[in-house]
């Protein structure tokens, strides 16, 4: 956490990443399980990164609409939490079970929402925590441009009893912006850090939290 804000830096595929966004405060690691992703990283490549990997953040499993065999492995693997991708209209039972899966705390269900799309209400019982990222209809998440800042202050003032995570095109030139624009505490960073995917840029990681901090400052 930097000044008062908690961040995840997702799309870890490096140890070197891992350790210099922990040394600046990270609280989250993101690692993508989507063969789709240009930052997948397959069940084997992570065994083989997990024992690199600093204590202190937390873990988080990115995956788009699993199998509750995919997430029996990431359970195994001690992943803490469990980040779900998926259409905002995919049946409440598929929903449902992912949260009987893991429990409604280790569960951040991300609803990919088409403009105009009504946010599936039905879900919020189903997890703590939800992930706003800008819609991409191509994919799941990752296009790096900035979404709907507005809706996602609306959702959250209207649910305070939910976490918020807001993702989408974040990054030391716009970090500032988001933050006093939709009161997020927690946020989402990958692109906006990188040099390649995958690849996290020190420069600004650090240039990332040295903005928060100043943000805390004005608190």
């Amino acid at each position: 956490m930097i000044g008062g804000i908690q961040f995840k830096v997702c799309g870890i595929r490096r140890a070197e990443d891992a350790l210099l966004a922990a040394e600046l405060g990270a609280d989250f690691l993101g690692f993508i399980h989507y063969p789709k992703s240009p930052r997948h990283l397959a069940l084997g490549d992570y065994a083989e990164l997990a024992p690199s990997l600093p204590p202190g953040p937390k873990r988080v499993a990115v995956m788009v609409e699993p199998s509750l065999d995919d997430l029996d492995w990431a359970q195994e693997a001690g992943f803490d939490f469990f980040q779900i991708h998926a259409r905002h209209d995919l049946p409440f039972g598929t929903v449902s079970a992912w949260s009987e899966a893991v429990g409604t705390a280790r569960l951040w269900l991300a609803p990919k929402l088409p403009p105009g799309a009504a946010f599936p209400e039905a879900w919020l019982p189903l997890a703590d925590s939800f992930l706003v990222d800008t819609f991409h209809a191509e994919g799941f998440g990752g296009s790096g441009k900035t979404g709907d800042w507005a809706g996602f202050a609306a959702r959250a003032a209207q649910h305070p009893e939910k976490r918020w995570i807001l993702a989408g095109g974040l990054a030391p030139e716009n970090i500032a912006a988001a933050l006093a624009a939709t009161g997020a505490r927690v946020v989402d960073v990958n692109s906006g850090v990188e040099t390649a995917p995958g690849v996290k840029s020190p420069e600004k990681l650090r240039a990332l939290a040295a903005v928060l901090g100043a943000q805390g400052q004005r608190r």
